[in-house]
């Protein structure tokens, strides 16, 4: 799907795009001209590409999914950007991160957004130029290209936001629970973080290009809306660092409470057959019923022998555990 307005301060006008020769007239439309291809074929993506002079490998880092940066051209400037989000995993109640590229292609007076998939940040943009923000209609391609990497951007906060909440509710559960539910959820969120790092920093990389003014398409009085874009990318990353300090550390929380579970089970075990070991000899020892001979058991014929040896097992019982008790064993 192929969308393209050309608005200035005047107003917006949408243009019907039914042939390639619309996109090319577009192109040289007065006032700034936005074309927008979303969910589009790789047909469509090259059309637009024909249309604007933008190289066909632009094109290709868009639709295999390739990693954000910044490229400059004589005549326009790529940004590679990328929606991140959480969705349904494969799992029951499992989510992982999943990314979406968004290719920012940027002239002088016009701004092209290629996606093979809908894109909410690009969306809210579009629709705002439709309704008319003044900001948008003044401002030029380059105000409007910054809107749309600063609305992805802003969807990565909602996503660590989710993340936070989760590392929350671990943080209560390893004080409690030693289930392996725990542990896989910790490992969940421990894969949404790498993957999201794997968005965010090169993400930041490619916006600081287009905050130092790099670019001959970004005009000098914007260039302080791409570095408050650049700004929130670095507060992005460090929380994702720290979001990964604080899982870890609740991985390790995790495991030395099974680790301190298990030395209570093997604790009491020991004392347990502790305890019984002495109790075992003497019952062994008078089980071998050796009744006659120089060497006979003489407790054999005596009528309290099986009471004696009973209290005389469980007086040993007893000493045995006050002693296990004042070292605090139990």
């Amino acid at each position: 799907m192929i969308q393209v307005v050309v608005y200035n301060h005047d107003g917006v006008r949408v243009v019907p795009v039914d042939s390639d020769e619309d996109l090319v007239a577009a192109r040289e439309a007065d006032g700034t001209t936005w074309v927008r291809a979303t969910e589009a074929t790789i047909d469509e993506l090259d059309r637009v590409a024909d249309a604007f002079g933008i190289h066909p490998l632009g094109v290709e880092d868009v639709v295999r999914n390739a990693r954000p940066k910044t490229e400059e051209f004589a005549a326009y400037t790529f940004v590679l950007v990328k929606e991140a989000e959480l969705a349904r995993g494969e799992q029951p109640f499992d989510e992982e991160v999943r990314d979406e590229p968004v290719g920012v292609f940027l002239g002088d007076d016009w701004v092209c957004t290629l996606s093979t998939e809908a894109v909410s940040a690009v969306d809210r943009v579009w629709t705002a130029v439709e309704r008319g923000d003044e900001r948008l209609l003044e401002r030029g391609a380059d105000f409007t290209a910054y809107r749309v990497v600063d609305r992805l951007v802003d969807e990565y906060f909602e996503l660590l936001d989710h993340v936070e909440s989760q590392i929350e509710t671990i943080e209560d559960e390893v004080l409690v629970s030693t289930g392996i539910e725990t542990l896989e959820r910790i490992n969940g969120v421990r894969r949404d973080l790498l993957a999201f790092r794997k968005t965010a920093w090169p993400t930041r990389e490619a916006v600081g290009v287009l905050a130092r003014g790099d670019p001959d398409q970004i005009r000098r009085e914007n260039e302080k809306y791409y570095r408050d874009v650049y700004d929130h990318l670095v507060q992005v990353v460090d929380l994702t660092e720290t979001y990964r300090d604080l899982v870890r550390g609740a991985r390790d929380i995790y495991l030395n409470t099974v680790s301190q579970s298990t030395n209570e089970v093997m604790k009491t075990l020991t004392v347990v057959a502790t305890v019984f070991l002495p109790l075992t000899f003497i019952a062994g020892v008078y089980g071998m019923n050796f009744a006659d001979g120089a060497y006979a058991m003489p407790e054999l014929a005596w009528p309290y022998a099986y009471p004696a040896a009973m209290l005389g097992m469980g007086l040993v019982a007893l000493v045995m555990l006050a002693y296990f008790r004042r070292l605090e064993y139990i």
